[in-house]
């Protein structure tokens, strides 16, 4: 009797929670837990269910828009930001804002507003329904125009050529980035882009990672949300390469039938996707016979962000506002 060798599973590391995902979780939490149920959010904290759940779960009331927040309420803005007029909407009802916007997605604003005072026209490399696009193109809509695929560039008209600047959303494929910023060279040889690229240390490292491994895989599985934006550049990432990948809500989305021949499974997860759902996969793989598990680490990932001020300053009264 010849016994069957165990199946491999490659745990991509780094995966999950960015440092941006964290901080924005961590502010809904200790709002919570400091001010009291109901804190309000605008929009979802982070795109991902299991995390929007457990937080409704605890007292956090999601909302489409601050028109929704009573007046003189706590609002969160989420990790993804907002536009200009989200704020001033905020203002006029008197909400109290915690920002919860990432770093990273804030830098992509500021380049947004320096261009557009200093006179030039921009192009906003992104997804047209995103929320993270719909607040970076809030902060100078009149001279901003999106695109999201090179064939995009030939419809475009611009002002003045020599006064053109682009941007990007934080969260997309570095490889589509990169033909999308060849083609606005190619037609646009004087356009201007930021000084650093705008796409985050985390999507880069995950898509890096899903490169690394994808050549060993007969399957690659990203834990992850639909309208998760980085998770699904991961799924698009191994498929460019010629390795079948699909995305995953949790274990349970996995088919029979993915799994039929398969003896290496790459596993990895989205910016916003927590780990319990990560080792629930792990758990269920292992039931089907991938029982040699191997994690594979791409590269070290030790990016912190801080609190914003009104969370820190809570913390430290929260002593006194106990009395």
């Amino acid at each position: 009797m010849t016994l069957s060798q165990p199946k491999t599973l490659l745990l991509l590391k780094p995966r999950g929670f960015c440092a941006g995902v964290v901080r924005a979780i961590d502010i809904v939490r200790i709002a919570l837990e400091t001010f009291g149920a109901p804190i309000y959010v605008h929009k979802e904290i982070v795109h991902n269910r299991h995390v929007v759940d457990e937080l409704s779960a605890k007292g956090a009331i999601f909302v489409d828009s601050v028109e929704e927040v009573p007046t003189g309420e706590r609002v969160i803005y989420s990790a993804h930001g907002v536009a200009p007029e989200v704020r001033e909407s905020s203002k006029l009802r008197e909400l109290r804002v915690i920002d919860a916007t990432c770093p990273l997605v804030t830098k992509v604003h500021v380049e947004a507003v320096k261009f557009a005072r200093e006179g030039y026209s921009l192009i906003l490399i992104g997804h047209h329904d995103h929320d993270e696009v719909i607040g970076t193109l809030g902060e100078a809509p009149a001279v901003t125009q999106v695109v999201d695929a090179p064939e995009d560039v030939d419809n475009l008209h611009v002002p003045d050529p020599d006064r053109l600047a682009y941007l990007t959303q934080t969260t997309l494929s570095l490889d589509e980035t990169t033909h999308v910023i060849e083609a606005l060279r190619k037609r646009f040889p004087n356009i201007k882009g930021p000084h650093a690229q705008d796409i985050c240390y985390a999507t880069e490292n995950r898509q890096t990672a899903v490169k690394e491994v994808a050549s060993e895989c007969d399957l690659l599985l990203v834990v992850g949300s639909d309208n998760s934006s980085n998770s699904n550049r991961l799924v698009e990432v191994a498929c460019n390469l010629g390795t079948r990948s699909y995305l995953i809500e949790n274990f349970r989305s996995i088919q029979p039938d993915w799994l039929e021949n398969v003896n290496t499974v790459g596993l990895t997860a989205g910016a916003s996707a927590p780990e319990i759902l990560v080792q629930e996969v792990v758990h269920f793989l292992a039931e089907q016979g991938f029982t040699n598990m191997r994690e594979v680490e791409v590269m070290p990932e030790h990016v912190r962000f801080g609190l914003p001020p009104e969370i820190v300053e809570a913390i430290g009264a929260a002593p006194a506002m106990a009395e």
